[in-house]
């Protein structure tokens, strides 16, 4: 049950139609304390238009409301305080929750709309550094929340695999690679060519005009420029992929930049037909006043083709073969005003999805206060962090519980999950630094406190043996249990919320404020005590243990059951 809808049918039976439905219901509050009910309307809302003081407006509306299906109403100051029935309520959401198992929460809003995820994209012959980590994590969780709302999302890794960075390779590798090397550990290799490049073209400027050559070859279809980059491509997804599989995380299409390569003459075109390409110094623009945006280069003077040719194309293939009910791109924040200009270029066009082209920004990614960069060679390596934090997850489970089965496998579980709930804990526009060790962390706003409260309540299950949790009465009236019950009602809403604003964040708050409302309640409860309540207890531990563990697979990390 909505019991903000009941709260608000409450209001308006007592209001002469001072406010509407959605009005009264925006305008309700969860009280953190909870001496000042589950919901409280504010009464100052209505001083301008009742002319009355909002303390009065308060008691007045009070006395006019049926207070029978709740434990109190009251008036307090200049607000209504609703105290929910917590009988019933305990009872029909720990129910649900039992009933429901992974699929509370589930809505149908998205109706099976496809909705392509244009996300991780990493440079071919380039190493996953932490840098990619928040495009992959952040588009994976929306992904698994989309879901969640009904959505049929297709995650689109967007290779970099074209541009004149592969003639710069190419002539890297000719003068100072091997093949031996290259076979022996690509991807390493590889970036040490291209860093190596960037430091002698300093001094010999014409390895630029070397690059721009070997680029010209493999646009022409040079065989050796065409092995070569094939080579490159299948060794760099190769190594991609042992990441992507670390972190779990797969794909639904690797259509690169290249796969578009021959389609952008049909976006040109339609330019072309709708008038809406200008000559400007020789180039070819897209004026965009009308949005407030400075006109898009669509072309070079010499005919070349841009990131936003690509993407015209990328955004018609998308359109004519998924029909997106939304279309979005999670790249950085430094990339807002591009997505603006080819938005409007494609609303231009005509495209239909163009409306429903969001772009999902995130902030920088620090690792202890540095900023990364390929070219200057100070890169940090995804696949090594999360190693480290592997290990160091091995190390405090050998402390904390050195008999545990599978270690191997939890610690793969705890240490890449908190690699994974750090990023996705903050809000995805902000910057984040990256510490691994304050991430692994047993205690405060981390993963594996999260997941070390799901196993918690999963123990205290086993330790009760075989109780028939469906058959207990879940009326649960313990004030201690309450901030528990609160939250677990919340759960359907939160994921409603998260994929409207397409916030993994408010996923991860929420599991945060789940995981710390059941252990203050275990901490001042006997949970096991031998009397007529224990299933009932019980039954609320179960229902913890399904809605952390699902609200951690929204995020894309494990709950192992033991710790």
């Amino acid at each position: 049950m909505d019991y903000k809808a009941q709260v608000t049918n409450s209001l308006l039976e007592a209001l002469n139609d001072e406010l509407t439905s959605a009005d009264v219901y925006q305008k309700l509050e969860t009280p953190k304390d909870l001496s000042m009910g589950d919901l409280a309307f504010p009464a100052f809302t209505l001083a301008k238009v009742m002319h009355k003081a909002p303390n009065m407006i308060a008691e007045e509306l009070v006395s006019k409301i049926n207070t029978a299906s709740y434990e109190k109403v009251e008036a307090k100051g200049a607000y209504i305080n609703f105290f929910l029935d917590k009988g019933h309520m305990s009872n029909e959401v720990i129910t649900n929750v039992l009933e429901e198992g992974a699929a509370y929460g589930q809505n149908d809003l998205g109706k099976g709309g496809n909705v392509p995820i244009d996300m991780s994209s990493p440079n071919i012959a380039k190493p996953i550094s932490m840098g990619h980590l928040r495009s992959t994590v952040i588009g994976n969780s929306i992904a698994k929340i989309l879901v969640k709302n009904g959505y049929h999302p297709i995650k689109d890794n967007h290779l970099g695999d074209w541009g004149t960075q592969f003639g710069k390779l190419i002539v890297a590798y000719k003068k100072w690679g091997n093949e031996d090397d290259v076979k022996a550990d690509p991807i390493n290799n590889l970036v040490k060519y291209y860093v190596k490049f960037h430091q002698e073209d300093k001094e010999h400027p014409e390895l630029d005009d070397e690059a721009r050559e070997w680029f010209k070859k493999l646009e022409d279809g040079d065989e050796e420029a065409t092995f070569l980059w094939q080579w490159f491509r299948d060794e760099s997804l190769k190594a991609f992929n042992k990441i992507y599989d670390k972190l779990g995380v797969t794909f639904d299409t690797y259509n690169g930049e290249a796969f578009y390569n021959d389609k952008m003459q049909a976006g040109i075109d339609i330019l072309k037909e709708k008038g809406l390409l200008e000559e400007s110094q020789g180039a070819q623009v897209v004026k965009l006043d009308k949005y407030d945006l400075n006109p898009a280069l669509i072309l070079k003077s010499d005919g070349a083709t841009l990131y936003i040719t690509r993407d015209i194309a990328t955004a018609i293939y998308r359109d004519q073969t998924y029909k997106p009910a939304l279309n979005l791109y999670v790249v950085g924040s430094e990339q807002t005003y591009y997505f603006q200009q080819l938005k409007a270029v494609l609303l231009e066009m005509g495209l239909k999805s163009a409306e429903n082209l969001h772009h999902i920004p995130f902030g920088l990614i620090t690792v202890n206060g540095k900023k990364l960069s390929t070219r200057s060679g100070r890169i940090i390596l995804l696949d090594e962090v999360l190693d480290d934090a592997i290990e160091l997850a091995k190390k405090q489970i050998e402390t904390k519980n050195p008999d545990l089965p599978n270690k191997e496998e939890v610690a793969k579980e705890v240490g890449v999950g908190a690699i994974i709930f750090g990023d996705l804990k903050n809000e995805r526009t902000n910057n984040i630094d990256f510490v691994l060790e304050d991430q692994l962390r047993f205690e405060g706003e981390t993963g594996p406190y999260v997941q070390y409260s799901h196993a918690r309540a999963e123990s205290i299950l086993k330790k009760a043996g075989n109780i028939d949790l469906h058959a207990a009465d879940k009326s649960i009236t313990d004030e201690n249990a309450w901030d528990t019950i609160r939250t677990l009602q919340d759960f359907p809403e939160v994921v409603k919320s998260a994929c409207a604003d397409f916030e993994p964040s408010e996923i991860a708050k929420y599991s945060l404020r789940l995981a710390k409302a059941f252990n203050k309640y275990y901490a001042h409860s006997t949970i096991l005590g031998d009397d007529e309540g224990l299933a009932s207890r019980l039954s609320l531990v179960k229902a913890v243990s399904i809605v952390l563990k699902e609200s951690l697979n929204l995020l894309g990390v494990k709950a192992p059951d033991e710790m």
